[in-house]
Order: structure tokens, then sequence, then C-alpha cells
């Protein structure tokens, strides 16, 4: 089988948030090939350059969207009609509050229009576009919230939508490129799956879509806090489009695979089929904690591992141990941090320790030794913790104090250590801990300490969890798991998409599973083929490449 693999921000850049699970899924799946279609999103990104790739991935095809990219291209008076044509109702569907399938129309007449003609780069940035942005917004029936759009409104929203657009204006839909793929797998939604979007429309390729973070909603929570933070009008433009393209990509998609159920009720909420919805959670490496779970960390010490930062909510657990130490004075506490790239978190830690001075003052057990505060800022890699294993070797529970989070990576890790955890009711925390935890109330630093306290002072019921919680660990969330589920998945989509290829006359091209029913064609479905003797060369016409 020929993956299609598209990413954004990501692998198979050295740098990117979904470098890891995509590295991977790659690699655990050597029988088949891959295509990498990647998105960078900014200069230190490209430069950081690529990771060392499995020779089962035939081609690497990268594309910027960080810069100004102008490929020369002009249109002639019909194709300038054309454009004007489906960026009118491109724009007409961002703004009006029913777009119908207006929004689906002009996105693809574009892409068709791109194919056949060059780039958009010129036009979407042209005076036919921007006009065509201000009637739309002025036209009855617009969204309120755009009528008061200005001149430079219109300007800075088309140099976003063009870049937002640039995937279609690449050179990735030929018959080199994602025509020859059996499946592609976008790695995230929005933008970074509109090369699958045009790969279905063109060539008939199915789209399989996988959401760890759902796109729109970071989008939602991210666009009015950023530093370059555009206007009201143009961020209520930028935000219907998003919500017009991930609906569209939930259309079109054959199957869309959250990474926990928060995820999934998002993607319901924002247009995705439930039918279309396989929960796949992330596979996470276990065996560098296998040590760890061996052995029982200091009974007195709570430990939690993460990235500092307001959502963290570490206000709260130093509040919360302060009452933790009023009960158990020997108890201790190591926030051990992620270490990070530049110093934004640097005004937050600084925060945290003046608090943790504040709340405990050195302390020293007689008049002649030195004074020690129980809370300790720690970083992985230094010398208190040189791994990340170390961390949680040294405490006997692991505790997460966030206001927002999404999938806790920080849990499974602890769980992975069999250690028994407090965590804070947000994100994903309930469907990960799954009974194998403490789960109490966010922004609540009593019952965080009641909770705490429960489980420093009972060590059979910390061993307890602790083994529950290695056991789930290791049934749902390994590497192994996940690299299952996806090629489950891969031959499923592959069993119901036609062919759209000739044989290559190579002996045994095509293995036995191909031709029979099988969990990838899902409950209670066998394919056609299968439903009875088929005629002469019926076998030869069906089959499918998966090697």
């Amino acid at each position: 089988m020929r993956i299609g693999l598209l990413t954004d921000g990501g692998f198979p850049y050295a740098a990117g948030e979904s470098r890891v699970w995509c590295d991977r899924l790659v690699r655990g799946l050597a029988q088949h090939e891959f295509d990498l279609y990647a998105l960078s999103r900014s200069a230190r990104q490209t430069a950081a350059g690529l990771v060392d790739l499995p020779p089962h991935v035939r081609q690497v095809r990268t594309a910027p969207l960080w810069a100004p990219e102008d490929d020369g291209h002009t249109y002639g008076r019909r194709d300038r009609r054309r454009f004007a044509r489906h960026y009118t109702e491109l724009a007409a569907s961002i703004c009006a509050e029913d777009a119908g399938d207006a929004f689906a129309e002009g996105l693809y007449g574009l892409a068709e229009l791109a194919r056949e003609g060059g780039g958009l780069h010129a036009a979407l940035r042209s005076e036919v576009a921007v006009r065509a942005l201000e009637s739309a917004c002025r036209a009855p029936g617009a969204r309120r919230s755009v009528r008061g759009a200005s001149v430079l409104d219109h300007l800075d929203f088309a140099d976003r939508l063009e870049r937002a657009l640039r995937p279609l204006s690449l050179d990735w839909y030929g018959d080199d490129g994602l025509a020859a793929a059996d499946l592609c797998h976008a790695t995230a939604g929005g933008p970074a799956a509109l090369p699958g979007l045009l790969a279905k429309r063109f060539f008939g390729v199915p789209l399989l879509v996988t959401e760890y973070g759902v796109q729109l909603r970071a989008h939602y929570l991210g666009t009015g806090s950023a530093a370059d933070a555009p206007s009201a009008p143009v961020r209520a433009l930028l935000a219907a489009f998003h919500g017009r393209l991930t609906a569209e990509v939930y259309r079109q998609a054959a199957v869309i695979t959250p990474g926990n159920t928060h995820a999934r009720r998002w993607q319901e909420k924002c247009g995705a089929e439930r039918a279309k919805l396989r929960t796949v959670h992330p596979g996470m490496e276990a065996r560098r904690f296998t040590a760890v779970g061996e052995t029982e960390g200091d009974e007195d010490t709570l430990v939690w591992v993460g990235r500092i930062e307001p959502a963290k909510d570490l206000i709260a657990l130093l509040h919360a141990f302060a009452e933790i130490r009023k009960e158990e004075p020997h108890a201790r506490l190591r926030i051990v941090a992620a270490p990070v790239r530049g110093d934004d978190t640097a005004p937050y830690l600084a925060h945290c320790r003046a608090l943790a001075a504040q709340l405990f003052p050195d302390e020293a057990t007689d008049p002649h030794a030195i004074g020690d505060n129980p809370v300790s800022f720690e970083e992985i890699g230094g010398p208190e913790a040189p791994t990340l294993a170390d961390a949680y070797a040294a405490g006997a529970v692991v505790v997460l104090s966030s206001v927002v989070e999404g999938f806790p990576v920080s849990l499974v890790e602890a769980m992975f250590c069999a250690r028994a955890t407090v965590s804070t009711d947000v994100g994903a925390v309930v469907e990960v801990i799954g009974g194998t935890g403490l789960v109490v109330p966010p922004r609540n630093p009593r019952a965080l300490a009641d909770a705490c306290l429960a489980l420093l002072r009972d060590p059979e019921r910390r061993q307890r969890l602790g083994a529950a919680a290695r056991a789930r660990a290791l049934e749902l969330f390994t590497v192994e798991q996940n690299i299952a589920a996806f090629h489950g998945i891969y031959l499923e989509l592959l069993s119901h998409a036609p062919v759209r290829r000739t044989e290559t006359g190579v002996p045994f091209a095509h293995p036995a599973e191909a031709f029979l029913p099988g969990t990838w064609t899902g409950p209670g479905r066998t394919p056609s083929w299968a439903d009875g003797p088929a005629p002469a060369g019926a076998a030869a016409g069906r089959s499918h490449d998966d090697a």
C-alpha cells in the first residue's frame, strides 16, 4: 500500500509537535510505502532540517507557508473571470450565516483553476479579490460581525487567506504525487488536509484525518491571544473560513480518528458524522519506564512533571501543598519542568518560585543545620532528574493541577511507572485515568490537598492504584496499539476504495488479504467480491497494492 502522509508544522522536520508519533507510525508500518507531504510553519523549522527517514519512505515534498511565495503566474481574461466567479462564491460563503454548498464549489473551483492555469498567489491578493470580499461583507444576510470590516481588514484577511489556501497551488497533484497514492492520511485538520481534499476530488483517493488536538478549537482559542492578533472583523472572517473548511474536511473524510473522547466531542460539534469517528489513543514509548514501574519512590514525596505555564495552575498546587504540610510536616514537592526553548515561561516560573519561598521559608532541623525548602524546582536533564524516568521515580504520588489540558501525557507516563496519581478533571483526564487514580475539580486547592493526603497516608492503596494504572496504560496507550489501530484502518479503507490502477504484472504483487473479508471491512459488512464466486478476471481487476 502507498500512503500519502500529510503533515503541518511537524514530521519529517526535526522540530514540530507531530514529529514523534508520525515517525513511530512510519517506522512501525515498514510493510507499506510512504510519500511525505509536509507544510512548514516557520523559517526556524525549515532550517532545522529533516529527520533521518527509513528506506520505505519513497519521497518527501515540503512547502513553506511562512514566506511570501509569488509563482509569477498571471491569468488571462478568461481565467480572471473564472477566478472572480469562484472567489466570489468562496467569499460569500465565508461572510454569510448559511453557506450551503457555495464554500465547496468556490474552493474546488479555485483548486481546478490553480491546477490548470498555475498558482493563485497574485490573484488572491488582487483588487478583484478585495472587492469581492468587500461586497460579500456588505451583502444582505452577511454576518453582523463582518459588516464593519474596513479596507485594511479586507487586505489583512486576503493575506491570511492566501497563506491558508497556498496548498491549492502546490505541485503535489501529478502522476508522481498524490495521484499515485492508495490513501491520504492527514495528521491534522485545516489547511494540512487541503491536499487530501484535492486528491479525493481529482483522483478519488480516500482520505483519513487524524486530530490529536482539534485544529478548529486551537484556532478559536489562539487567534485573539496572539501577539499579532487581527482585528475583530478579521477574526470573525478567519473563524468562518476555518469553520467551513473543517466541515468540508469532515464531510469528505472516510474516517476521522480523534485521540480522545474530548477531541471527539469537539469534532461532532464541528460537523463530523458520528459513524466516521474512531478513537485512536496516542502511542507512547513504555519501555523506558519499565524499571521505574518495579520500584517505589519516596513515600513522602509528591511529583509534578510538565511545562511550566499558567494553564498548569502551579499556584493552586503550591497552596494545596501548604495545606498538606500542616498535616504531614515531612511531605515534599518536586516540580520538574520539561526543557523548553525561549524564555516565554520565565515570568510565570519566577512568580511560582517567589510564592514557594513565601509559603515555605527554608527550614532547618537544628540550629547547626542548613535550611532547606520542601518545594524544589528542577529541570529534566539536571543533576536531580537526569531523565524523565528519574523524575517519576523520585516520588510516590504524581500530581496534575491543570485548568486546561488536552491529552495528559504526563499522566500516561506516570501510569507506565505504576505511580498513583491525583489529577484535576480537565480535558481527557478522566478518560485516561479510568478509575486508576483520584480526580478532583480544577481550581480547588483544598480538594487537591485532601486527595494527596489520602494517598500519602495509605501505601497499600497507592500500590493497588499504581498497578491498575500501569496495566491500563500498557493496554491502551502504547506505540504498538497505535500502530495496529492505524494498520487496520488502512486496510479497511483500501478494501472499500474503488480500483484506480492497472495490474503490474508482478507475480504475487497483491496479498491474499486483499481478496478476503476481515475485521477491516467493518462489523457485519463484507465487500461485494466476497459474496460469491467472481467471474474470470474479476480478482485481478479488484485487487490493491499492499506491499
